[in-house]
């Protein structure tokens, strides 16, 4: 396993690696290989606000016409939860734990993804999902939502 930098700091979608042999490298456009790899790395896109990379990577048919960036929302856990993909199909069951001021949530898809023509190559987009989400509250000695292990008042409950 490699650490971090400052410089390349940790990829925001859990897998423990730095940034650019991540999701960066599909920011940068090189195609996601898998469903998983294209949902980590717009889970990271959406921690990033990098709203033309999601723009980029859904499907023609579903795609919004534009994606209003949110610096309200703090992407902090990325969990998935089962993956599968057959020929041109796929789907990603995750949960997502976000937080938006004081305020935590927990957003849980099954989404679906389909390779889609894209100039001369085959590329995984995203379909569509059916997203649900939860508002909890932390208490201060739980472990802390984000994931880190610590608890709750030692970590992102210390603002």
């Amino acid at each position: 396993m490699t650490s971090a930098t400052p410089a390349d700091p940790a990829c925001p979608c859990g897998s423990d690696r730095p940034l650019s042999e991540c999701c960066g490298r599909y920011h940068r456009g090189e195609p996601a290989p898998s469903p998983e790899a294209l949902m980590r790395s717009r889970y990271s896109a959406f921690a990033f606000d990098l709203t033309d990379y999601l723009l980029g990577t859904w499907h023609s048919s579903t795609r919004p016409s534009n994606l209003t960036g949110d610096d309200a929302t703090r992407w902090r856990r990325l969990e998935i939860l089962d993956h599968d993909a057959q020929d041109d199909r796929g789907q990603v069951h995750f949960r997502a734990t976000f937080q938006e001021g004081r305020r935590w949530g927990v957003l849980e898809e099954r989404s679906r993804f389909v390779r889609e023509r894209m100039g001369d190559e085959q590329r995984w987009v995203y379909l569509d999902g059916e997203p649900t989400v939860t508002r909890f509250k932390p208490g201060r000695n739980d472990a802390c939502p984000c994931g880190s292990g610590r608890k709750f008042k030692a970590c992102c409950g210390l603002g």
